[in-house]
């Protein structure tokens, strides 16, 4: 996890905690500005095993408690924490550009071979245009490969998109490792942080989301919205320069 633990500490942690909400698409973290990250999905034993500790009392929490659960190996809490981390970087939008991540592969992978980590909207257009398209998910989808397959095709791979949710699950660091060298490497999605520490660790683009109207995404995600169903955003793309 050093590559959060390095966002860490840039973060400015002098914020209170003004609202929280974990919808089932969504999580929304609120305290100097408003933060995104996906909410897991797929895990339902919490009979037996709590998915957030002291829920109900993380209003009460500092904003750096917080933003350290994005360490946590129970995936609702890393949620919360990305989410956290999210709302407390200080973005330069001067360095960023209107563009959405999946535009940005479809421009870089035009005649390539890509590796997508993570099932986008995006793929079918995907597919048409790259020379070869490889989609990598936990759970595939009719086309899609199994994630036992990265470690084989994402070496291949003359353009590669990471999903912003392996930030959730602690396999960012394992699959940028099996990038190659040569490789265009973006990681896209609500989670991602804009944070330009990702380039030191190979990242060409940073694809992620400005909220430009917190009550309005809070109250979105509150409801139950997916992704695209969000309102009060701005998809950004940070590039290395």
């Amino acid at each position: 996890m050093e590559v959060i633990r390095d966002i860490l500490t840039t973060l400015d942690m002098d914020a209170s905690i003004k609202d929280l909400c974990q919808g089932p698409f969504q999580t929304a973290v609120a305290t100097r500005s408003c933060g995104l990250a996906a909410t897991p999905h797929g895990s339902d034993d919490h009979q037996n095993n709590v998915p957030v500790e002291n829920a109900g009392c993380l209003m009460e929490r500092e904003a750096l408690e917080l933003a350290k659960m994005a360490q946590s190996f129970k995936l609702f809490e890393a949620s919360i924490g990305m989410a956290t981390i999210n709302s407390l970087l200080d973005v330069n939008e001067q360095n960023c550009v209107d563009v959405n991540g999946g535009d940005l592969l479809i421009e870089k992978g035009m005649d390539k071979r890509v590796a997508l980590v993570g099932h986008f909207p995006f793929v079918l257009k995907l597919r048409e245009t790259s020379k070869c398209l490889w989609v990598i998910e936990q759970k595939p989808r009719e086309g899609d490969v199994t994630d036992g397959e990265a470690e084989n095709l994402i070496p291949q791979a003359e353009v590669v998109g990471i999903t912003g949710s392996a930030f959730i699950n602690h396999t960012i660091e394992h699959l940028l490792a099996l990038c190659n060298s040569k490789a265009y490497v973006v990681i896209l999605g609500a989670t991602t942080p804009l944070s330009p520490v990702l380039f030191d660790y190979g990242v060409n683009a940073i694809s992620g989301t400005k909220v430009t109207d917190p009550e309005l995404v809070l109250r979105c995600v509150r409801q139950g919205a997916t992704f695209r169903q969000l309102r009060g955003i701005r998809l950004l793309t940070m590039e290395r320069g």
